[in-house]
C-alpha cells in the first residue's frame, strides 16, 4: 500500500482543483482532484503535503488541517492510504502543474466535475469539519462498491 497526501486548498468559496490530463498511465486521468502525491522517505504526512503543494502549485501552505485517512482498495490499482488535508492559509503565486491544469472551482460546482464517487463522500466530511476520520473505499474498476466510515458501512 502506498502512502499519499491530498489537499484541498480553499480561497473565497472555491477549491483549487487539479484536472489530471497530462500524466501517462494516470489512474486519475481526466478526474478533478486536489493536489498531493506520494510520500518520500522519512516524510510525515505534514511534510509530504507541504512539499507536494509547493511542487504542484507554487503555494506555501500554512497550518493545513489534517482531516482524515482514506484507504483505497481496488481490483485495478495499487492499494493506497491517502492522508487528507484542507488548507485556507497559504502564500505564493500559482504556477502551472506538470500533472494537469489547476483551476479555482466554486465549491458548489466541484461535485459535478468528473471525479471518483468516493471523493464526494470525503469532500462532504471535510467540508462539514467532521472530526478526524477513517474512510475505506473499495472499487471494482471505476465503480465504488463499498464505503466504510470509522468501521461502519455507508449506504451507496
Amino acid at each position: 500500500m502506498k502512502n499519499t497526501t491530498l489537499c484541498y486548498i480553499e480561497r473565497d468559496g472555491a477549491w483549487l482543483m487539479l484536472h489530471r490530463v497530462k500524466k501517462v498511465n494516470d489512474e486519475n486521468h481526466d478526474k478533478w482532484i486536489g493536489v498531493g502525491g506520494r510520500f518520500e522517505e522519512n516524510e510525515s504526512p505534514e511534510d509530504c503535503v507541504l512539499r507536494e503543494a509547493w511542487e504542484e502549485t507554487g503555494l506555501r501552505l500554512r497550518s493545513p488541517r489534517y482531516c482524515g485517512i482514506v484507504t483505497f482498495v481496488s481490483d485495478r490499482w495499487e492499494g493506497e492510504y491517502m492522508h487528507l488535508f484542507h488548507a485556507e492559509d497559504f502564500r505564493g503565486t500559482l504556477r502551472d502543474c506538470d500533472e494537469g491544469v489547476l483551476e479555482w472551482v466554486p465549491k458548489e460546482r466541484v461535485r459535478a466535475l468528473p471525479q471518483w464517487a468516493g471523493d464526494r463522500i470525503f469532500l462532504d466530511l471535510m467540508e462539514r469539519r467532521v472530526p478526524f476520520f477513517s474512510l475505506k473505499l473499495r472499487y471494482e474498476g471505476e465503480a465504488l462498491r463499498e464505503a466504510v466510515l470509522n468501521g461502519t458501512p455507508l449506504p451507496l
